[in-house]
């Protein structure tokens, strides 16, 4: 994973037009194979990260799921869920997307019962497995991404990161310095995301941004602001922090100064 990760790098002691030369490469095409490796990226991430963390109050869409069933696990009924969340067709819905599950900030049921006619009934949510633990070969010295409230912390199996909340419009900034190897919003459940390779395989992902504020391949520096913090893809304003270490999340505090 770490190869995949790496940039395109002419041998000691050979310049970039003998190395084209060599391997017929063209600007035009250096800057598609950079552009296929940030899709790379994303899709990798998309394939090994956990699903992103469930705001309290929803629901997150799960293959095979129907609104019918899933208003049935939360004791709801259809109609009161398609009017929660504006949803017009029952059967249009996606895998990933938030539904809305109460109307308030305790859960209600309908007094309607289930859209089926049954008792709304009750499944135990599934036990998650934490991951083991991954020591990094090298350390990484962080510095904070964002100012505001840890409003949740990395516990290595439904949350694999840190949320910080503030106000919109909250500097984000780079936690080390590195490349830019994503800047889109091409991960859904991310929104507005950055991510950051670093030395040492390690990447740093911020998400949920209102404004993306550096492009790939753009060199940053420890502590420079590269976004400002919003709610893309999220019910709430807050920055969604994660580092991974090859291709494995760590817990960011283990390399963040105390505050």
């Amino acid at each position: 994973m770490g190869a995949f990760f790496g940039t395109l790098s002419a041998p000691p002691c050979h310049s970039l037009s003998l190395v084209s030369a060599q391997f017929t490469l063209t600007a035009s095409l250096i800057s598609r194979l950079r552009r296929i490796a940030s899709v790379g990226i994303v899709l990798l991430l998309a394939a090994c990260a956990s699903t992103p963390p469930t705001p309290e109050g929803f629901y997150r869409v799960q293959r095979g799921d129907t609104l019918t069933r899933i208003a049935r696990d939360n004791g709801q009924t259809v109609r009161a869920l398609m009017n929660m969340n504006g949803i017009k067709d029952p059967n249009a819905i996606d895998v990933g997307q938030l539904i809305r599950v109460r109307s308030g900030a305790t859960a209600s049921t309908s007094s309607g019962g289930s859209a089926t006619g049954g008792k709304p009934q009750t499944t135990q949510p599934p036990v998650r497995t934490p991951r083991p633990t991954t020591t990094p070969a090298r350390s990484i010295s962080l510095a904070w991404p964002a100012e505001g409230k840890l409003a949740r912390g990395f516990n290595g199996s439904s949350h694999n990161g840190l949320t910080i909340a503030n106000t919109a419009g909250t500097p984000v900034t780079a936690a080390a310095a590195g490349t830019v190897a994503y800047s889109g919003s091409g991960l859904r459940g991310y929104g507005n995301m950055i991510i950051v390779r670093h030395d040492g395989q390690y990447l740093s992902i911020y998400a949920h941004n209102r404004k993306l504020l550096v492009s790939e391949g753009q060199k940053v520096t420890r502590g420079q602001r590269i976004a400002e913090m919003g709610n893309s893809d999220s019910s709430q304003v807050g920055l969604y922090f994660e580092l991974r270490y090859d291709g494995k999340s760590v817990d960011p505090t283990r390399f963040l100064p105390k505050r």
